[in-house]
């Protein structure tokens, strides 16, 4: 296994390495900028856009007759012809949206197929006239990192330079007009110029990082890494940074993946030739840290999210047991059949929540499945009980509402009203002595 610093050193690993972490950096900064504005898509058109300007500035290298001894024209041909058709596409596509009333999908979407369709059938012919060429311009189709020479470092470390550059100089208008649009325009910025400054750098930047991951894969580079910072963080600076941080990863370990994976399958099959792609992996390596955002993000992650409301819902039925107990009578054994007559739980669940208020020392278990509460249990449910028709009184005397709606709606507040709005209803309610339906509200002296 080679070390992890000679990707940094070595001759042949290094360009690969630091042109793929360039080109997923500056891909993820703006694609954060895209991701913001609900244009997700816009990405994945420009990017099929530029495909038919590859073909034509290969084609046009053909017409100069340029060979492979003169890469750096050819590259320099090849990514300007992108640049024009993908600045072609995109204004294409306004024109749809505001002048054929088309809507922005449908836009994005006919210029997507129509654009690659081209680029395809123009790609066809170029096999056969310019076969060298088009072996090259495949590079931008699927991504090819491997063949990257220090001129492609000099080349796309400037590009991506001029984006960060640009971008810092004009923050503080591209995140009003990302977050508040009209707002922008009333405080005066000229919310056209810098739209239009925001979409000649998503084309740039994918211009600049279509080498890495090819035209197919080009939208999800953009997007991934900032999916995954919009996790992690509410700020905008923090989420270009991490999403900086997460593209440059995904550049670096996909990177390294491919060509560590490869040499593997080379020893383990020699008479196989099994090749790992770069684009894929860099993609594939994004796509994980995304996933594992959604899942384990500790704000919004899926799986932590639903542990919080799996335990908020299990504290709401332990308290409903409490409750429940101390209305039947607060001193008596009761048994658990007739605990379970109040609670939508299944037998088995509700002998494990009574098994676990026991071991919290709130019940105590007085016979076989008899149970009664405890002091400490007795005082937590009358507290339990205080909340619930406290909530009954504010909303009857407050909110005008009656009936069986103050009971479910007290139902559920009870579970969350903290200390101190217990203590702001009970000022504002005079420490009411009686709910609604003329119950006893237990004394708050009780509980102090």
């Amino acid at each position: 296994m080679t070390p992890l610093f000679s990707y940094f050193t070595d001759a042949v690993l290094r360009a690969p390495t630091i042109g793929t972490m360039l080109m997923c950096l500056v891909a993820a900064l703006i694609g954060s900028l895209i991701f913001l504005r609900k244009q997700s898509l816009i990405g994945e058109a420009l990017s099929h856009a530029a495909y038919p300007g590859v073909i034509i500035g290969a084609l046009f290298a053909g017409f100069l007759n340029f060979d492979e001894t003169q890469e750096l024209y050819i590259t320099l041909l090849i990514m300007l012809g992108a640049f024009c058709t993908a600045l072609m596409g995109l204004w294409i596509i306004h024109f749809l949206e505001t002048k054929c009333k088309i809507h922005s999908d449908a836009a994005l979407c006919f210029i997507l197929a129509s654009f690659f369709g081209i680029g395809l059938t123009l790609a066809s012919e170029m096999q056969f006239s310019h076969t060298s060429l088009y072996r090259q311009s495949l590079a931008y189709l699927y991504g090819q990192s491997a063949t990257m020479t220090d001129l492609h470092i000099l080349i796309y470390g400037s590009l991506s330079a001029l984006v960060i550059l640009v971008a810092f100089l004009i923050d503080k208008e591209l995140q009003t007009i990302s977050f508040d649009r009209n707002f922008a325009t009333s405080m005066g910025i000229p919310v056209t110029v810098i739209t239009n400054v925001l979409f000649f750098l998503t084309t740039l930047t994918i211009i600049i990082s279509i080498r890495s991951v090819g035209v197919v894969l080009m939208s999800a580079m953009l997007i991934a890494p900032a999916a995954a910072a919009r996790q992690y963080t509410n700020r905008f600076h923090h989420m270009l940074a991490l999403a900086a941080l997460f593209g440059m990863a995904s550049g670096f370990f996909g990177t390294y993946s491919s060509i560590e994976l490869t040499k593997f399958l080379s020893i383990q099959y020699p008479n196989t030739r099994l090749v790992i792609p770069t684009g894929p992996m860099i993609i594939l390596v994004a796509s994980f840290l995304a996933v594992f955002a959604l899942l384990f993000a500790p704000e919004r992650g899926l799986i932590l999210r639903l542990t919080r409301i799996l335990r908020f819902r299990h504290q709401c039925i332990k308290e409903n047991i409490l409750k429940s107990c101390w209305r039947i009578g607060p001193t008596s054994e009761i048994p658990i059949s007739q605990i379970a007559h109040y609670q939508n739980i299944s037998p088995l669940y509700l002998k494990y929540i009574c098994h676990r208020l026991v071991s919290e020392g709130w019940l105590k278990k007085t016979g076989h499945a008899h149970y009664i509460l405890t002091n400490e249990g007795i005082l937590q449910a009358a507290h339990i009980v205080r909340l619930h028709r406290l909530w009954e009184v504010y909303l009857a005397s407050y909110l005008d509402v009656g009936g069986e709606r103050i009971h479910r709606n007290a139902e559920e507040m009870e579970h969350i009203l903290t200390p101190e709005l217990e203590q702001e209803l009970t000022l504002l309610l005079n420490d009411p002595k009686e709910d609604p339906h003329h119950q006893k509200i237990p004394p708050k002296e009780d509980f102090s």
